[in-house]
C-alpha cells in the first residue's frame, strides 16, 4: 500500500492520505479535497493527484497561485516515485510505499543472535501499571476520548487500524513509530503482519516490526513486553525492532477475542543523554508513562470492538431469533444453547405465489422484482418473529420458519398458526391497495407437527439454524399442495388437533378439506384449512364448514351424489370445495373400484 504524507515546517504538521490505485484527488485549503489547513501558500485547490499503482502523477491547477516545486525546479506536471517530493510552500509531500502501512506478511526476520548479554528485556504486568502516575494527563485523555469516537465511527477495520495508529502516535510522544500488528501460529509457522504503521518521521526505508518481540508480548506473556538497546550494540540486533536507530520498543497485546493475536507496537530513541535512563527503576523509567498509555489504548480498543463484535451478533441474530431467543443466547453458552436436538417442531413453509410470472414479465428490471420479493420475505419474516419462532431460512421467494426451539412452549403450533393468519391478512390488505408493491402476490402455507432435529447444523465452514425430519418435510408438502387445493393455508392432522382443542374462535379456525396421499409420500392423511375468525371471513360461515364437512364425509364414504348437491350449498368464492367437486366430475359421479376416500395428488 502506498501513501503521500506532508510535513510542515512545525514537526505537528502532518498528515497522510492513502492511496488507491486509480484514485484522483486535489490537494489544497479546500476541506472537500485533502485539505492542508497550515499551509497558508497553497490555493484552495492547488494540485491534482492520480495514483496508477507505480507513480504519482500531479498536475497543478488554474486556481494554483504560488509554485509547486519538484527536483528543485517550479513543475506544472510532474510524476513522483517512491521516496520522491514536491514542496508548496514550507510543506514537503513524500510518496511513501512500504511495509509499515501494508497488510502483507511481514518477511521473516534472520536467526536471532544470543540476546543474553546485549539486549534488555523485561514484561510489564498490570500491576506494575496501576502503580505509574500520568504527569500528562489531560492531552492523553483528550486523546482517548478521540479513541472512543473513531472506533464507532471509522467504515471498515483499514480506516479503524490507520486513524488508531495515528491516535497513539500523538499520544505517544517519544515514539517514532507505531504499528498494529497481528501474529498467526499455524502449522508450526509464525507469521507477522502489519495492519497499519505510522510515522512521526519521514524514514527512506520502511520499518519492520520484531516478531520475536511481537509473539513473546501477543502468544506468550499476554503483557507489554520491552525491548531496550543501545547504538552501542551490535548491529544484528537492530532485527529487533523496525530497523535501526531506534534505542526501544514495547509491544502491547489486545485483549479481546474479537482481536485474537493482535497487538500495538511502539518504537523510538532515547530523549536522555544516557542510556540507562531506559533501565532505571519501573517507576521512574522513561518509558513507563507511554506504555501504560498504550496498555489503554490497547484495553479500550479491544472493549469496544468486542462489544461491537457483539453488537453486530446480535443485530445478524434479530433477523432469525424473536426477543426471548436472543436473551437466552445473550445469558447462556451460544454453543450449547445452539446445539441440535430432537424435539417437538412446529413447521412453517410460506411460498410466494406469482414471483415466477413476475420474472418473466419483467426480465429487463430484475432489481425491482428482487426489492418487492425482499419486502414480501420481510412480511413474513416479521410475522414469524412476532409469534417467538424462529426463522430458519429463505428459499428463493420462499420463506421457513419453526417453533418448539431453543425454547419449547406449550403453545407453539398455536403460535405457527397465528403467524400464518398473520402473514395471509397482510396480502390481503395489500391487495387492496392500488399500486402497493405487494398488491399482486398471493402466498401459500403449509404448517406441520412432529418430531424433528433443530438446532446450528452445518459445516465448520458454513453453519445455519434450522429443522429437518419428516414433519418439516411434511410441512414443506402442504405448502406445494395449497396451489392444488386452491387455499391459502393447509395443516397436517396433529396441528388441526391442537386448533381445534385451544385455539380460540375470535383467532382462527379450522375444517377438514380432504384425504390425500402428497406426492412422494407413502401415507395419506386429512389435511384441512386454517381460517381466519367468522367476522373476518364471512364467505365461511359456521354453517358452510358444518356443510362443507358433511359433504367430505359422504365423499370419504363413497356417497358421490349426496357430497355433490351438499358441495352446491357452499358458496361459489369458496375455492376450498373445487378438488372433490372435479374429482366427483372426472369420475362420472362414481367411486372407482376400491375406494378407500384418498386423493392421489400426482406432482409437487
Amino acid at each position: 500500500m502506498a501513501e503521500i504524507m506532508a510535513q510542515g515546517a512545525d514537526a505537528t504538521s502532518q498528515s497522510r492520505r492513502t492511496l488507491r490505485k486509480h484514485e484522483t484527488f486535489r490537494l489544497g485549503r479546500d476541506p472537500a479535497g485533502w485539505c492542508i489547513s497550515w499551509e497558508r501558500w497553497l490555493s484552495k485547490q492547488h494540485v491534482e493527484l492520480t495514483w496508477d499503482g507505480d507513480t504519482l502523477k500531479a498536475t497543478a491547477l488554474p486556481d494554483a497561485t504560488n509554485p509547486v516545486f519538484f527536483r528543485g525546479e517550479p513543475a506544472g506536471n510532474f510524476a513522483m516515485r517512491r521516496g520522491e517530493c514536491f514542496v508548496v510552500g514550507t510543506t514537503t509531500f513524500r510518496l511513501n510505499t512500504d511495509e509499515a502501512s501494508s497488510p502483507t506478511p511481514t518477511p521473516t526476520p534472520t536467526p536471532l543472535v544470543d540476546n543474553a548479554a546485549i539486549l534488555h528485556s523485561f514484561t510489564v504486568s498490570a500491576v506494575e501499571l496501576r502503580q505509574v502516575p500520568f504527569r500528562d494527563a489531560p492531552r492523553r485523555l483528550d486523546v482517548l476520548t478521540h479513541l472512543t469516537k473513531l472506533i464507532f465511527g471509522a467504515v471498515n477495520d483499514e480506516e479503524l487500524h490507520a486513524q488508531a495508529t495515528e491516535l497513539l502516535l500523538e499520544g505517544v510522544r517519544g515514539a517514532d513509530a507505531v504499528a498494529w500488528v497481528a501474529i498467526d501460529e499455524t502449522a508450526g509457522k509464525t507469521e507477522l503482519r502489519v495492519l497499519h504503521g505510522d510515522r512521526r518521521r519521514l524514514l527512506e526505508d520502511g520499518f519492520r516490526p520484531s516478531r520475536r518481540l511481537v509473539q513473546e508480548a501477543v502468544l506468550h506473556k499476554h503483557d507489554s513486553v520491552v525491548h531496550i538497546w543501545t547504538e552501542a550494540e551490535s548491529e544484528s540486533m537492530q532485527q529487533f525492532t523496525m530497523q535501526g536507530n531506534f534505542d526501544w520498543a514495547f509491544c502491547t497485546p489486545l485483549r479481546s477475542e474479537v482481536c485474537k493475536g493482535q497487538g500495538l507496537y511502539v518504537t523510538g530513541r532515547s530523549t536522555e543523554s544516557e542510556p540507562s535512563a531506559l533501565l532505571a527503576p519501573w517507576r521512574t523509567n522513561e518509558l513507563s508513562e507511554d506504555v501504560k498509555f498504550t496498555e489503554l489504548v490497547a484495553d479500550i480498543l479491544g472493549a469496544m470492538r468486542q462489544t461491537q463484535m457483539l453488537q453486530h451478533r446480535q443485530s445478524v441474530l434479530s433477523h432469525f431469533f424473536s426477543p426471548n431467543v436472543l436473551q437466552l443466547l445473550a445469558t447462556a453458552d451460544p454453543e450449547t444453547a445452539l446445539h441440535p436436538r430432537e424435539t417437538q417442531v412446529t413447521s412453517l413453509f410460506c411460498d410466494l405465489r406469482g414471483f415466477s410470472q413476475k420474472v418473466e414479465s419483467a426480465a429487463r428490471n430484475l432489481p425491482e422484482i428482487l426489492e418487492r420479493v425482499s419486502a414480501a420475505l420481510g412480511v413474513m419474516s416479521t410475522a414469524i418473529l412476532r409469534q417467538k419462532g424462529v426463522v430458519a431460512d429463505f428459499l428463493g421467494d420462499c420463506a421457513m420458519g419453526f417453533w418448539g426451539w431453543p425454547i419449547p412452549q406449550p403453545d407453539d403450533a398455536l403460535r405457527a398458526c397465528a403467524a400464518a393468519l398473520d402473514i395471509r391478512k397482510a396480502f390481503e390488505e395489500f391487495s387492496r391497495i392500488p399500486g402497493h408493491p405487494l398488491a399482486d402476490f398471493r402466498v401459500g402455507v403449509g404448517i406441520a407437527t412432529g418430531q424433528a432435529v433443530a438446532g446450528q447444523i452445518g459445516s465448520r465452514d458454513q453453519v445455519k439454524v434450522t429443522a429437518f425430519g419428516p414433519s418439516v418435510n411434511l410441512a414443506s408438502r402442504l405448502e406445494g399442495l395449497t396451489k392444488k387445493l386452491r387455499v391459502p393455508v393447509l395443516l397436517d392432522e396433529e396441528t388441526t388437533r391442537m386448533v381445534v382443542a385451544s385455539m380460540p374462535a375470535d383467532v382462527g379456525r379450522c375444517r377438514r378439506l380432504a384425504r390425500v396421499r402428497p406426492f412422494g409420500l407413502q401415507v395419506p392423511l386429512t389435511v384441512s384449512e386454517l381460517l381466519p375468525p367468522a367476522d373476518v371471513d364471512p364467505a365461511h360461515t359456521k354453517e358452510h364448514i358444518t356443510v362443507y364437512e358433511s359433504a367430505l364425509d359422504a365423499f370419504l364414504a363413497g356417497r358421490w351424489s349426496e357430497a355433490y348437491e351438499l358441495l352446491h350449498q357452499i358458496p361459489a368464492q369458496d375455492l376450498g370445495k373445487d378438488l372433490l367437486v372435479s374429482y366427483i366430475l372426472q369420475h362420472n359421479h362414481s367411486p372407482p373400484q376400491g375406494w378407500d376416500g384418498v386423493i392421489a395428488i400426482e406432482a409437487k
